[in-house]
């Protein structure tokens, strides 16, 4: 099954021209909405910046639906709870096993409940960490240290996880960095524009590694 999957979500995300990313919309609680500005300005720039040519519309796909595969990147973020039920797992295990790529960016508190759910997808893997030398630090824009700071929240230093399948990163998650704040409206948060670029540039190294690798 998941060879077909497979075979069909490489045919379908074949090409980053006229492609879509999309938010996940998960259940538990959580305010999976968050950063509405964020996402749309992630594409704009890589689309000037890196030569994509992204659908600069966002589109919202529920955990078990199939049109997850139409998406070759799916964000997920929020504050709170994630709970995963067995369809849903089901489901975006086989899109992640067939080349999907899956970021949570920690708006910060999703840490516990996001562990306790990926462990409930991938039982027989653990978190890695990863380190500064990975080739997603480097895709567009160089960040010799890793993972940039963009928010501060408990003082603590901000880390990269993955889950790996056949040594390729196919989940994300950032923790203690508070990307996608970083890429809404500077409006929103009032960053500096340095803080913004950092933020922006990590992204498109991230949407390009999705993409490409």
């Amino acid at each position: 099954m998941n060879k077909i999957l497979k075979i069909i979500f490489l045919f379908c995300c074949s090409s980053v021209f006229s492609q879509q990313i999309a938010v996940l919309k998960y259940n538990g609680g959580g305010d999976w909405y968050g950063n509405p500005t964020a996402l749309p300005n992630l594409v704009n720039f890589c689309n000037q910046q890196i030569n994509t040519k992204i659908d600069t519309k966002i589109a919202t796909v529920e955990v078990a639906s199939v049109e997850l595969f139409n998406y070759p990147f799916v964000h997920m973020t929020g504050h709170g709870n994630v709970v995963f039920n067995d369809q849903e797992i089901k489901n975006l295990r086989n899109y992640l096993l067939s080349g999907g790529f899956l970021h949570i960016d920690d708006n910060y508190g999703m840490e516990p409940y996001i562990r306790k759910e990926i462990k409930k997808l991938f039982p027989n893997k653990d978190f890695q960490e990863i380190p500064a030398n990975h080739p997603i630090f480097n895709m567009a824009f160089p960040f010799p240290n890793g993972l940039p700071k963009i928010h501060e929240h408990d003082n603590k230093m901000p880390q990269a996880f993955g889950i790996f399948e056949n040594e390729k990163l196919i989940l994300l998650f950032t923790y203690e960095s508070d990307l996608g704040d970083g890429w809404e409206n500077q409006e929103v948060h009032n960053d500096p524009e340095e803080v913004r670029q950092k933020a922006l540039k990590m992204g498109a190294n991230i949407i390009k590694y999705a993409f490409t690798e």
